[in-house]
């Protein structure tokens, strides 16, 4: 886990915890790689791992009914992702999660999760925590896409990502942003 120094960095953004106490975490990891293009959880298949990406972009998709695809998440250096509904609930997955650049992550199954928060009362509230903070952000996006203008979807993912958003290719940021790919190459202006 010494090649993983972000991850404990990444914890103790969220709870106090000690070198010492970080060095129990990584028996419950698991690295993984993965190519560009490459997909790491498909729709329709069971989901028994989530995943923190420590380098590397990966996107998840939806399709809906009338074979729409819709972007739902990027996960960038230090996010978790996986399809949530599926990992708690033991369903099969809505989203299919792809990695648009080569990706290396640390992937903790369900089982091993929960062996951690019991091993570790710190780890339970550092997942508690952090579930807390992606619920808060999601809900702000959610928001915001319901009740404002391309633009001002614009600057929430600025704001919230602003190095890197700069590597999505323009469809996909227009995909995320629910507008058109042109519309990205020019002003985006607030609507009046």
């Amino acid at each position: 886990m010494s090649s993983f120094p972000t991850f404990f960095d990444h914890i103790r953004e969220f709870v106090d915890i000690t070198t010492q106490e970080f060095e129990q975490v990584p028996g419950y990891f698991t690295v993984k790689k993965l190519k560009k293009n490459r997909v790491l959880i498909r729709a329709g298949e069971p989901v028994s791992h989530t995943y923190w990406v420590k380098t590397g972009l990966l996107l998840s998709t939806y399709v809906d009914p009338n074979g729409k695809e819709h972007i739902i998440q990027f996960a960038f250096e230090n996010c978790w992702v996986t399809d949530q509904c599926a990992f708690y609930n033991n369903e099969k997955a809505q989203f299919t999660i792809t990695a648009i650049e080569d990706s290396e992550m640390l992937s903790i199954s369900f089982d091993d999760r929960e062996r951690l928060c019991a091993d570790m009362h710190k780890m339970e509230t550092f997942f508690r925590r952090k579930a807390n903070d992606s619920f808060a952000k999601q809900q702000k996006r959610m928001l915001t896409y319901l009740t404002s203008d391309a633009k001002d979807r614009y600057d929430l993912v600025m704001s919230e990502y602003p190095p890197q958003v700069k590597r999505l290719t323009k469809k996909v940021l227009a995909a995320y942003l629910g507008v058109s790919r042109e519309t990205l190459s020019r002003p985006i202006k607030t609507k009046r």
